[in-house]
């Protein structure tokens, strides 16, 4: 078995077993053998990044093999540049949801964490998959356990989020099953991605086809206007939850962009392009603003998830290398940086069960420790020079001037929206004094959640600090995507 189904089935053998094993009264063996089995899926995705050859712009790590022989449907996976960061972004997330959920999860303990690492492996499958229809049984594929943990173990009102957040998705993607099954029957009964880039396809099939795949990339991004289904899921679903949600699930959206919209129709890519470029300044501008009005940590924090989103959009309609691989970059920032400010507001809500800003103030001086990371994850979701939140957006930024002064400008607002914001939480919920008697009686962070912000710190730090091993890795895939864009594909 090769390193990549390694990668995508430990962790779905692993949940699988938590299911059909598990009860409540065996919580402890069933959280420690979920912890052994996010740490393998971890630990498998190391040599991915180790035996990596950055000068190369081939895939790698290729398995293929015949699966559904009538149609033709192969196993087939193998990586790039800009599959390879986010496969091991999975699984460390991954790790990190596991220990965050160990002492707060109390009830069908072995379903959560079961439901979770077979997640974490879909999503590595899809990041993977470069057969269309694996593709997109891996990408409907995890709809399922997060429907499921959401609905489950969300708040008051999670069946309505639940079922908001299978809907949006699926009715998306049922667009894109038409858009493969047309370009399966084009290409003589194929459903191998290479082959599909190199199809030309007549300027009206073009923009079909890209509008199928927005219909299910736009959604998962989530871009506005189709964004109104991620606050809600966020404000419901639990902590575990939101930080695999921001951190890995909306970079399937993004990804699909890369492995479908852009190679298969570049023409429209190019045509329609100033409508995602429009859609996406709105996202930055526009949502930065609504997420300043916001009560709850959750929400506000849900809202500049669709912001800074917003910034890899951005990136890849700007056909440029500087554009994209910011675009990427931000991906795997957004993902640390965000499951971050999830759990720091899960930190809070276990021990005050409130969101509400109004709820808190001057937690640093109950909670020091946690404050002091707290405000780390702050300054890098406003995108503070040094940390991971910066580099992305700044590079997208650059890119954005490069192309248009005045799209590099509006852009550039999300820097002063994104300080105003997450500044404005941190000033209400941590700074001056405690007013209220059960901030007074806070306990700081223990040994568990130290070391899962302490991880996601290092984290944010080593991609704000040292991203070069990140873009180098990134770089040639990224200008064989720009150079085969660049070509027209009009049949």
């Amino acid at each position: 078995m090769g390193l990549l189904s390694l990668a995508i089935w430990t962790p779905i053998l692993f949940g699988a077993v938590l299911l059909a094993a598990g009860r409540d009264e065996h919580a402890r063996v069933v959280r420690w053998i979920a912890l052994v089995g996010a740490l393998l899926g971890l630990a498998v995705t190391v040599p991915l990044v180790t035996g990596f050859d950055s000068s190369s712009a081939a895939m790698q790590f290729v398995e293929k093999a015949l699966w559904i022989e009538r149609f033709q449907v192969h196993y087939h996976l193998g990586i790039d540049g800009i599959s390879l960061w986010l496969i091991p972004l999975t699984a460390f997330i991954t790790v990190i949801v596991v220990l965050a959920g160990w002492e707060v999860i109390t009830e069908r303990v072995n379903q959560y964490m079961g439901a979770f690492l077979i997640l974490s492996g879909l999503m590595i499958g899809v990041f993977a998959a470069l057969d269309a229809m694996l593709f997109y049984i891996f990408f409907e594929a995890t709809l399922i356990p997060m429907y499921i943990i959401i609905g489950i173990w969300g708040g008051p009102n999670k069946i309505y989020a639940a079922f908001k957040f299978f809907l949006y998705t699926l009715l998306g993607s049922l667009l894109m099953l038409v858009a493969l099954l047309y370009l399966y029957n084009v290409s003589g009964g194929s459903f191998d991605l290479a082959t599909w880039w190199a199809l030309p396809l007549p300027a009206g099939v073009q923009t079909a086809l890209f509008f199928a795949f927005f219909a299910a990339f736009a959604v998962k991004v989530p871009m506005w206007p189709v964004h109104t289904w991620l606050p809600d899921v966020h404000v419901e679903a639990p902590t575990g939850g939101s930080a695999v949600l921001a951190a890995i699930m909306l970079k399937l959206g993004a990804y699909g962009f890369l492995r479908f919209s852009l190679p298969i129709t570049p023409d429209a890519a190019h045509q329609w392009a100033p409508l995602v470029i429009g859609l996406s300044l709105v996202a930055v501008i526009y949502v930065g603003l609504v997420a300043m009005v916001q009560q709850d940590m959750k929400k506000l924090v849900a809202y500049s998830s669709v912001a800074h989103m917003g910034f890899v959009t951005l990136g890849f309609f700007l056909f440029n290398d500087l554009g994209v691989s910011g675009a990427l970059v931000q991906m795997i920032a957004h993902g640390f940086v965000s499951a971050a400010m999830f759990l720091c507001i899960g930190v809070l809500y276990d021990r005050v069960h409130s969101r509400d800003i109004k709820d808190y103030g001057g937690v640093m001086n109950t909670m020091p420790a946690f404050g002091a990371f707290a405000a780390l994850f702050v300054m890098a979701n406003a995108g503070l020079p040094g940390t991971a939140g910066f580099v992305g957006e700044w590079m997208v930024i650059l890119a954005a001037v490069r192309e248009n002064f005045w799209i590099g400008l509006l852009a550039a607002t999300s820097l002063i929206l994104g300080a105003a914001y997450s500044l404005w939480m941190f000033k209400r919920v941590y700074l001056g004094a405690p007013v209220h008697e059960h901030v007074k009686a806070l306990q700081d962070i223990n040994a568990r959640e130290y070391l899962i912000l302490a991880l996601l710190a290092l984290m944010v730090l080593y991609l704000g600090i040292h991203p070069k091993p990140f873009t180098d890795a990134m770089d040639p895939a990224v200008q064989q995507l720009l150079k085969h864009v660049a070509v027209s594909k009009l049949g």
